[in-house]
């Protein structure tokens, strides 16, 4: 049921991720009483050999997470009112517990969600194309990783050996029991608090009041947490009071960490809403994560947030070439809490919302998804980053380069950053920074 995790072959998740889905039977009877909360023990077991993942699938399911990323944070920034707001999602946190439903969605309900997956995968398939993903990577000096799979359903709820069969291949999720019937937020206090544990502290009550309730069968989570430091640290006595230009003319001094060494680089112009661009990378300590900053010339941050598609952003990440950089970035702390149904409304993901088929999960009685959300927090600072996030789904009864001069990349404006693992290319977080002081 507990999986410690990371990526494995193409890109590897940095910061810290959590993820949760909730799974509720509308208008079942109820039982009366208070309960207890009290959780039983795993029924499930992960097999002892994991199946084996085509690498091409693998690859393909990576690339796939981009785009769905990309779609989160262009229907997250899409109002007006929010354009203009720093953000974070973690694109891998959602694919993973979407990954987790999928297995037991059928018809429209299992065709839309894989659409706005970006897969073309059967769910199994896709499930096990994940999984692979998030294999674990060796623990070194300065990096800390944790996932962790968890299945908590209704004590007695009689879901499909399949769909069980189907999480513990694919996540080493079994199951934990609960009565969410009896004592709803007793459970959903537990389920938070597991959260809570996974990722140190960072995600506090991924699941608000009443949004488990007394008609809620199965919840799913995934936590994920990264601590990671620079493998090149930046300097504190290099931290200096710095004007940063934001979306709305106005300049404050930041405070701007700087470094100038040797970084993967790259810039160009016209590619994207004919917007020139910047953009490094910061490797961490201790394996294959990295953080990728891409920065649009001044003026040209919104056209270049929405022209940016998966196709453009491997071509920006594939032309990053190690070169003297002199770089400059502001330091960043903040969190961004979701709720994510018209979000996914808005990606074309309807049906399993208003006439779901989870038949995979139970036969019955029918299921629907009532919420899903998300929370995630990113700290960047002269020592490397600490990221979390948290979602939810709740458903209810229903060759050596020549030297070159030092390119200079000073972050005075918005801009916008992937966490990501390199060797398997999997996105972990997503954002856009418009304000560093903004919390």
């Amino acid at each position: 049921m507990t999986n410690r995790s990371t990526l494995g072959n193409h890109r590897r998740r940095p910061a810290a991720l959590l993820l949760a889905a909730a799974l509720a039977a509308p208008l079942l009877s109820g039982c009366g009483g208070t309960g207890t909360a009290a959780t039983g023990e795993l029924r499930a077991a992960a097999p002892a050999s994991r199946p084996a993942v085509d690498p091409a699938r693998v690859a393909a399911t990576a690339q796939a997470t981009d785009a769905f990323g990309l779609d989160l944070l262009h229907a997250l920034t899409a109002q007006p009112d929010a354009a203009g707001r720093n953000t974070v999602v973690s694109p891998s946190g959602l694919a993973t517990v979407l990954a987790m439903l999928l297995p037991g969605a059928r018809g429209a309900t299992a065709d839309e969600l894989a659409k706005a997956l970006h897969t073309d995968l059967a769910p199994e398939q896709y499930a096990l194309a994940v999984g692979a993903l998030n294999r674990p990577v060796p623990t070194a000096d300065g990096l800390t990783l944790r996932q962790s799979d968890q299945v908590w359903t209704q004590q007695g709820f009689p879901v499909e050996p399949g769909y069980l069969a189907a999480l513990a291949a694919a996540f080493d999720a079994g199951v934990r029991t609960t009565d969410f019937e009896k004592d709803p937020d007793g459970s959903r206090k537990a389920v938070n608090t597991a959260v809570e544990k996974a990722t140190e502290g960072r995600i506090k009550d991924l699941f608000a009041p009443n949004t488990i309730n007394g008609n809620t069968r199965l919840v799913l989570t995934d936590a994920l947490y990264l601590k990671a430091k620079w493998a090149s640290g930046f300097k504190p006595g290099q931290t200096a009071d710095r004007p940063f230009h934001k979306l709305d003319g106005t300049a404050p001094n930041v405070s701007t960490m700087g470094q100038t060494g040797d970084l993967k680089y790259a810039d160009g112009s016209g590619g994207i809403a004919g917007e020139p661009w910047q953009a490094v990378e910061l490797p961490y300590s201790g394996g294959d994560l990295a953080m990728d900053l891409i920065v649009p010339a001044q003026g040209g941050f919104a056209a270049f947030r929405k022209g940016l598609d998966q196709p453009q952003l491997d071509r920006i990440l594939g032309a990053l070439a190690e070169q003297p950089v002199d770089l400059q970035l502001p330091r960043f702390h903040f969190d961004t809490s979701n709720e994510l149904t018209p979000t996914l409304r808005s990606l074309g993901v309807h049906s399993v919302f208003d006439a779901a088929d989870l038949t995979g999960i139970a036969k019955q009685p029918p299921l629907a998804v009532s919420t899903v959300v998300q929370k995630a927090t990113v700290q960047v600072d002269e020592e490397g980053t600490v990221a979390a996030a948290g979602s939810g789904v709740g458903i209810g009864v229903a060759a050596a380069p020549a030297p070159r001069q030092a390119a200079q990349l000073h972050i005075d404006r918005p801009f916008l950053f992937l966490i990501r693992d390199t060797a398997t290319g999997r996105p972990l977080f997503l954002g856009q920074v418009t304000d560093p002081q903004a919390g």
